[in-house]
């Protein structure tokens, strides 16, 4: 299986605010006996139901820096990197409950006889958003480019082996590291993701990131090649 529907793109941590001459209110409130309530927490990723999103498909070891979009439409949802006229070309969907993967092109691959697409089997929307909400929080920062943005970073990985802590088996399957808008964690702008579900990527690691990103219903559009063989 090629790319996943997850992993970000290495961000610039927002800077440290200059010393106060001042003492804070925290500090105030611990001098008088208080114990400050912890900052909350913010709300995790979120995959809408609905969005249409165009950036670029960046694989930094291989020197390719392609088009990319990201659309979805009633929960099902498609992602496109490249096309024919690129160095690589894939999609990856999640459609009628059901994840998808088929790569026309990438280096080292052979287009003769043409691949197959995938099923990874039954995964929907709401699967991906609970494995969204297991997600730890980085912290806040601004991604630095045309616009910048401010993010919140956030990581969720999958692991096989213990789930207990200590000197137990356990092997790394996949990492993500995602950047969403602060004020609304559905709106995505980049993803770095590291894994087995990078095997065609010699070191294992693509990432993408989003020049627009809007709520309203985009294509998502099942390739003939994975559809059911007629009978």
């Amino acid at each position: 299986m090629t790319s996943a529907v997850v992993g970000g793109l290495i961000a610039l941590a927002v800077t440290a605010p200059a010393m106060a001459t001042a003492s804070s209110p925290i500090d105030a409130a611990v001098a008088g006996g208080f114990t400050p309530a912890p900052p909350e927490e913010p709300r995790p990723p979120l995959l809408p139901a609905d969005f249409q999103g165009t950036g670029r498909y960046i694989v930094r070891d291989l020197g390719i820096d392609v088009p990319f979009t990201w659309q979805g439409r009633n929960g099902n949802s498609q992602m496109i990197a490249g096309g024919p006229e690129y160095p690589i070309w894939f999609t990856n969907l999640i459609y009628d409950n059901t994840l998808y993967t088929l790569t026309y092109k990438w280096p080292g691959l052979p287009q003769d006889p043409p691949q197959p697409c995938h099923q990874a089997g039954f995964f929907n929307r709401q699967m991906f958003n609970d494995l969204l909400k297991t997600a730890r929080f980085v912290g806040p920062e601004i991604l630095q480019g045309n616009n910048a943005r401010h993010v919140d970073h956030w990581r969720v990985g999958a692991v096989v082996g213990s789930s207990q802590p200590g000197e137990f088996p356990r092997i790394p399957l996949a990492l993500g590291d995602i950047y969403v808008d602060q004020r609304d964690p559905s709106r995505w702008w980049q993803v770095l993701h590291f894994g087995i579900q990078n095997l065609y990527d010699p070191a294992l690691d693509e990432w993408f990131t989003m020049k627009t990103f809007w709520h309203q219903p985009g294509q998502v559009t099942l390739p003939d090649r994975c559809l059911p063989s007629p009978a």
